[in-house]
């Protein structure tokens, strides 16, 4: 199936459930609300080491169409003006960036009303780098969170649940986004996962890769379900290996452009 055809489809999907995810978006934020004081716990206990967990962002970055997701021009020069200013044209989806409720339903949280409590989040990073080794389109499931909680303990309401499938590793090299067949293939999250995290009360997922769902994905289910519920979506982070499971605490960059559905965020952790 082409790429248009499955954006066509998802769309069309999308806006014949938009009533049903509506009156589920109001019970999903009230449950978030209680993220900021999780966070000033985790916080709290924080040794002040800091991650970047942002890709550096140029027009050769990986996007899902393949166009480049950023051009730079230069408009104010330093020898002859004292200064340096560029004109930036940037894709919201593109780079590490959020993905807010807006991008999957028509009248849902743009990135610029995002509750900023729900920015600052405690972290939990599940690791399925070995499931991913032997399959490129491996999931997060919900027997993964289910063994993370018996490590690790609950997850905390209003946290960040993080997917650390090693993907990172990749960026560069053609395998990030495609198999040599060129279909995608990268890790993501399965929808009976996202429904359990939804339920517990998390505020936002994250992931390694280029989309929240798996390459193989052909209806964006994880995109459809979790984002018209008000929570949000992290994609492409970067040094997931330099954080413990649990115990950390992400701040979210987010852009603020009225009526975006995401953007490009400079994404922080510190434990």
């Amino acid at each position: 199936m082409c790429n248009a055809c499955i954006i066509e489809g998802v769309r069309q999907s999308s806006q014949s459930r938009r009533s049903f995810l509506a009156r589920s978006a109001a019970a999903g934020a009230a449950a978030l609300a209680a993220s900021v004081l999780s966070a000033q716990k985790t916080l709290a206990q924080s040794s002040g080491k800091v991650v970047d967990l942002t890709h550096t962002f140029d027009e050769n970055f990986p996007t899902f169409d393949g166009k480049p997701g950023i051009a730079m021009e230069k408009v104010e020069d330093f020898k002859t003006n004292g200064y340096t200013i560029y004109k930036l044209t940037i894709f919201e989806h593109s780079g590490t960036h959020i993905d807010a409720p807006l991008h999957f339903t028509a009248d849902g949280t743009s990135v610029a009303d995002l509750v900023p409590a729900n920015l600052v989040c405690p972290l939990c990073v599940i690791d399925i780098k070995a499931k991913a080794k032997d399959d490129p389109n491996a999931m997060v499931s919900k027997a993964d969170i289910e063994a993370w909680v018996s490590a690790n303990g609950e997850i905390p309401k209003g946290a960040c649940v993080a997917m650390n499938s090693g993907w990172s590793a990749r960026l560069g090299d053609p395998s990030y986004r495609t198999l040599p067949d060129g279909n995608f293939a990268f890790p993501g999250f399965a929808k009976e996962a996202t429904d359990m995290l939804a339920d517990i009360g998390v505020a936002s997922i994250a992931v390694d890769t280029l989309s929240l769902d798996p390459g193989s994905s052909k209806d964006f289910a994880v995109h459809n379900s979790w984002l018209p519920g008000g929570r949000y979506g992290i994609e492409n982070v970067n040094n997931l290996d330099m954080l413990p499971a649990k115990g950390a605490t992400v701040f979210v960059g987010a852009p603020k452009h009225r009526g975006g559905t995401g953007g490009p965020a400079r994404v922080m952790a510190t434990f």
